[in-house]
């Protein structure tokens, strides 16, 4: 049997007495919030994304551009605050590279080698920090904000 016949057959008061005004109201009602759900999911996005709250605890590190570490086991999300401010989400990042980043030598190459580009991420928060008038390597392109530009 078909849905249609099925459904014809629902509507049919041959089985059992239904209010036919009833039953068409409610298949109106589903319509209208099927359209409805359909041009919220195309309607364009706001803006203003979403703001990102972390709750994943940092360690601060020793670098020239990378400030803050952090990693949350659970979920495999890596969370890197640079000098400048910028902190970046890094999602499906095993433990093994959290541990080699937090003994890398240089943390910033580690980063440039084997995460950045390397994963999908998300800004947390924005550079927050003015940059000096020198060039340091934290603010060299490649790192904290810049790297995702």
């Amino acid at each position: 049997m078909t849905r249609v016949s099925c459904l014809l057959r629902l509507l049919s008061t041959e089985c059992c007495p239904v209010d036919k005004r009833a039953v068409m109201r409610r298949i109106v009602l589903v319509f209208c919030i099927l359209v409805a759900i359909g041009a919220d999911a195309c309607a364009d996005p706001s803006p203003t994304p979403n703001r990102i709250t972390s709750r994943i605890p940092r360690q601060s590190v020793q670098s020239s551009a990378i400030a803050k570490v952090g990693y949350s086991k659970r979920r495999h999300i890596l969370e890197i605050e640079f000098v400048n401010g910028a902190v970046y989400r890094y999602f499906d990042i095993p433990f093994s590279v959290h541990r080699d980043l937090m003994s890398a030598e240089s943390k910033a190459r580690f980063y440039d080698s084997k995460i950045r580009k390397h994963y999908r991420s998300v800004l947390v928060r924005q550079r927050q920090k003015q940059e000096s008038s020198e060039k340091s390597p934290a603010s060299a392109p490649g790192y904290g904000a810049a790297a995702h530009d």
